[in-house]
């Protein structure tokens, strides 16, 4: 039995090659596309950079499983590698998906236009409603996904209820766990049976390298590994290692962005130019409840409206000092953007506002800068 050890020890230790490589202490970039071999071996047991094998993945694999509660883990060349491979893993044609709607743009138009064109259906459910799951589910269900905090207004669904139903109904319950990451949310213990993550955002956290990463009960791993091995979506030895480095200081990093998020959430708040804020952490959010009873902190995203529209929101981007205009997130640097520009241009004007995403949305992703830098810089740029 492995001794149990603490999230931030995981993240430094689980998956390190012991004893260590030509004494090494940071694991060392394999930048090797193929191994030689010995003797005859399957196809799965080939050494080879696109089956995702190698031992800068291997080393990944390990230290991923560990510190989401998984037994194994893949990582792919982008988040959306990691969500298209595990939904076409786990889907054929007449199957069905419900989904919490709000869902980030891009898997949002991979339910709605690929998925559907393959002859896999779907339904959009409130994530708190199991009226509605109820009312959507049908024989063909197979899949419920949804994601821990919804892009970009952070929307914290009824997680175990969502888990629980699924797997009473003998579906795949898949979950996105990117905005909380591991550190403030690790949806296996609430019953999930896949964990999906852009890594390009907070495990990597540097802005520097595009990577997704599947975490789960070893058979839906490897099911989406087989998928992932003829579709090529792996990720290259140098993006291993990035990815690497940034997981040994996820913790901090994360812990340090949700305090300042949620100061300059309250700060928002009370500014007069802004109309209305989106931050799990403030009383005022309609799940803040449920997100204080499961999440051990709140995340460093938020979104607000300012007063004025489009055009106070693109001059508020405009002063912007530290402020990056950008998309993506996690990264050191605070990331400001319009989703309506962005990461939800792709959805139809009138199906974003209904799904409450304002042309004049903007969505924060808060860095690594000092928190009373950030509201100053917000304030000055707010003004009138």
């Amino acid at each position: 039995m492995k001794e149990k050890r603490g999230l931030e020890t995981m993240l430094v230790h689980a998956g390190e090659p012991r004893p260590r490589i030509a004494r090494a202490v940071v694991t060392p970039i394999f930048q090797s596309s193929t191994f030689a071999m010995d003797g005859d071996v399957g196809h799965q047991d080939l050494q080879y950079a696109r089956l995702s094998n190698t031992p800068s993945h291997q080393a990944l694999h390990e230290k991923l499983a560990a510190v989401e509660g998984g037994e194994a883990a893949l990582v792919t060349a982008s988040g959306m590698a990691a969500i298209s491979s595990v939904l076409l893993s786990l889907l054929r044609p007449g199957d069905h998906v419900v989904a919490v709607e709000g869902l980030y743009g891009t898997t949002h138009d991979l339910l709605v236009h690929d998925l559907s064109e393959l002859g896999i259906e779907h339904t959009f459910v409130a994530g708190d409603d199991p009226g509605a799951w109820e009312r959507a589910w049908r024989p063909r269900t197979k899949v419920f996904y949804t994601e821990t905090m919804t892009n970009p207004l952070l929307r914290v669904a009824d997680l175990p209820g969502i888990a629980a139903f699924a797997r009473a109904r003998g579906a795949t319950s898949v979950i996105d766990n990117t905005f909380a990451s591991p550190v403030q949310f690790r949806p296996i213990g609430h019953g999930f049976d896949v964990v999906v993550h852009s890594a390009t955002k907070y495990l990597n956290g540097h802005s520097d390298v595009i990577a997704g990463a599947v975490i789960g009960r070893a058979s839906l791993v490897a099911s989406a590994k087989r998928k992932l091995d003829r579709l090529g979506g792996s990720l290259d030895p140098h993006a291993c290692f990035l990815l690497h480095r940034g997981l040994r200081t996820l913790s901090i990093r994360v812990r340090h962005q949700a305090q300042t998020a949620a100061a300059l959430a309250r700060a928002l708040e009370a500014h007069p130019g802004v109309a209305r804020v989106h931050h799990p952490g403030l009383p005022s959010h309609a799940d803040h409840d449920r997100a204080r009873a499961l999440l051990t902190g709140f995340g460093g995203m938020l979104s607000f409206e300012p007063r004025g529209g489009l055009e106070a929101a693109s001059r508020f981007l405009g002063r912007l000092v530290l402020g990056v205009d950008a998309p993506s997130l996690g990264g050191p640097e605070t990331l400001v953007t319009l989703p309506s520009r962005t990461s939800h241009k792709g959805l139809d004007p009138v199906v974003r506002r209904s799904l409450g995403i304002a042309d004049e949305l903007v969505r924060v992703s808060v860095g690594l800068e000092t928190a009373e830098d950030l509201v100053a810089d917000f304030a000055q740029a707010l003004e009138p």
